[in-house]
């Protein structure tokens, strides 16, 4: 009887494959996986580096003036906008050396399948920005990882070599340790023969944007996101700056795959967020000082951690397991991240909420950590 049971299911199996051939021209990929969003009340989201303030007055007043019919046509393109007309005014560069997207995720893509076909290894670091790879695999290019030091620094040197181009998050992800611009620009320099792109998603939370530098150098392009210093995660619109020639290649791609990117409410909202100068750097402001703050309580609850620029706290604990205290935070409507990856298994990755929200978390960490 076993042995018919197994006949039955080796025939099965053998029909299944031959009628599934069409499995074979399939193109496999192992996706990015985010952070958890909970779908209940009371919790303490920390874990996805989600702005914890809401956005820009302006864009709440311009949500309710929403025009319904609109929704029937198509929206503008992107650089034709009010919104390109406030994002360059800000920054202080030509429409033509801008492009926006559906999200920075959207920009890298198109910017991976644009600039990275020399079918030499693009580098990126082993510890960084985890979608990278993923965009690698997805889109065939060859690449190789360089590890960051002990410090969990990337080290200028190892970007020396012959590449097919490199990506780097400035400050780096989940480690939120920023390089210094002198190193970014030797990166740039030595690296003229292919494009280099510095992801600054967390550039306005302490650093120095390497913006300045694209009119220096050909091959540069900083791409930047109104998810987290602008708290419009939501609306998902990304950008990049660089050079008219690199903007009009990465336009004449998402051309050629979808000309309506960006959603009429996400280009509208937008553009009264960049007009807020002063609500955009008071809230930069607050998030900065909750961080400080987080460090010292951090600090004396038993945690180590690397000086972040970004609007998060990258840390392990001397004496508790990441792991547990990722689960019990868990159990208590609290929730960071935590990898679980070589070298970085004991460290979560701890969002700055607001300060009510940082006070629950010590609270539960104190009980957590014995301290």
């Amino acid at each position: 009887m076993e042995q018919a049971g197994l006949e039955l299911v080796a025939e099965f199996e053998e029909r299944f494959s031959t009628e599934m051939g069409w499995e074979e021209n399939v193109r496999k990929a192992v996706p990015y996986t985010p952070g958890e969003q909970p779908d209940k009340e009371g919790v303490v989201k920390l874990n996805t580096n989600e702005c914890p303030y809401p956005p820009a007055p302006g864009v709440e007043r311009m949500a309710a003036r929403l025009e319904g019919d609109r929704m029937r046509l198509y929206p503008a393109f992107p650089e034709e906008t009010e919104l390109a007309r406030e994002i360059a005014r800000f920054y202080k560069i030509e429409r033509e050396e801008l492009f926006i997207g559906v999200g920075s995720d959207d920009v890298l893509s198109l910017a991976f399948m644009t600039f990275f076909q020399s079918g030499k290894p693009v580098f990126f670091p082993d510890i960084t920005y985890s979608f990278y790879d993923v965009w690698a695999d997805l889109y065939k290019i060859p690449y190789e990882t360089k590890a960051l030091d002990a410090d969990f620094a990337i080290r200028k040197e190892d970007y020396m070599q012959p590449n097919g181009g490199i990506v780097f998050p400035n400050p780096n992800a989940p480690t939120g340790i920023l390089m210094e611009i002198g190193q970014v620009e030797e990166i740039i320099a030595a690296n003229k023969d292919v494009v280099v792109i510095v992801d600054e998603a967390y550039i306005d939370f302490g650093g120095t944007s390497c913006l300045p530098l694209i009119h220096k150098y050909d091959n540069l392009l900083v791409v930047q996101t109104f998810s987290k210093s602008r708290a419009m995660a939501g609306m998902r619109i990304g950008y990049a700056m660089g050079n008219r020639r690199l903007i009009k290649y990465l336009n004449d791609v998402k051309y050629s795959v979808n000309s309506y990117t960006l959603n009429y409410a996400a280009l509208q909202l937008g553009a009264e967020s960049v007009k807020d100068r002063a609500y955009f750097e008071e809230s930069c402001g607050k998030i900065i000082r909750t961080r400080d703050t987080a460090e010292k309580r951090l600090t004396e609850l038993g945690f180590v951690f690397p000086k972040s620029y970004g609007n998060f706290i990258f840390a392990r604990h001397k004496k508790v397991a990441a792991e547990d205290i990722f689960r019990k935070l868990k159990e208590n409507d609290i929730y960071v991240r935590w990898w679980n990856k070589k070298r970085i298994d004991n460290y979560l990755r701890i969002t700055v909420g607001t300060d009510e929200q940082m006070e629950r978390l010590y609270g539960a960490l104190e009980r957590i950590c014995g301290q």
